[in-house]
C-alpha cells in the first residue's frame, strides 16, 4: 500500500503548489490559479469519467471496431 500512497501524495502535492511555482516563474497569477491544484484534478478526474462512460457504452452495445483498433482498451471478456 506504501508504494502507491506515497508516489501519489507526492504527485498530489505538486500539482497543489504547481501555481506558487507558476507565479514565481513569471506567468500571469490568475492563469495560474485557474489551472493549477483543485481544477487541474478535477478537469482529470471528468475526463477520465467521460472516457469510462464511453468505454461501457460501447462495449454494452458490443461495439468492438472502436476497442480492438483504438486508444479506449476494452475488457470484454469475449472473443470473436
Amino acid at each position: 500500500m506504501l508504494r502507491i500512497t506515497l508516489p501519489g501524495s507526492i504527485f498530489l502535492a505538486f500539482v497543489a503548489i504547481l501555481p506558487a511555482f507558476a507565479s514565481l516563474a513569471g506567468v500571469n497569477s490568475q492563469f495560474a490559479q485557474f489551472f493549477g491544484g483543485t481544477s487541474l484534478l478535477i478537469l482529470v478526474g471528468v475526463v477520465l469519467d467521460t472516457l469510462q462512460q464511453i468505454e461501457s457504452h460501447l462495449l454494452m452495445r458490443h461495439y468492438d471496431g472502436l476497442t480492438k483498433s483504438g486508444r479506449i482498451k476494452g475488457r470484454s471478456s469475449f472473443s470473436m
